[in-house]
């Protein structure tokens, strides 16, 4: 990949470097997330087509916004117990 797009690249990067942020706070926990991230990017690790590259972008971003909807649900339904009576 470094060959091909340099700016490719970098948003690769800096697309894992943000789901490993999310990571920490994953439900099942750190050691269940790091790993499977670190597997999924590096079963894609071999690709040389950009526009390949490209829709795998697309689907880490896809899954960094669930990921984010999940903490938001998460802290909405924490809030809602603790405020909310009967909740």
């Amino acid at each position: 990949m470094s060959a091909l797009n340099p700016e490719l690249r970098r948003r690769v990067i800096t697309i894992y470097k943000e789901l490993l942020f999310l990571g920490r706070e994953y439900p099942l926990g750190y050691d269940y997330f790091r790993p499977r991230l670190h597997r999924a990017f590096s079963a894609n690790a071999g690709l040389r087509d950009e526009e390949a590259i490209e829709k795998g972008i697309q689907r880490a971003e896809f899954v960094k916004k669930e990921i984010e909807a999940l903490y938001y649900l998460k802290r909405y339904r924490t809030l809602r117990k603790r405020y909310v009576p009967g909740a």
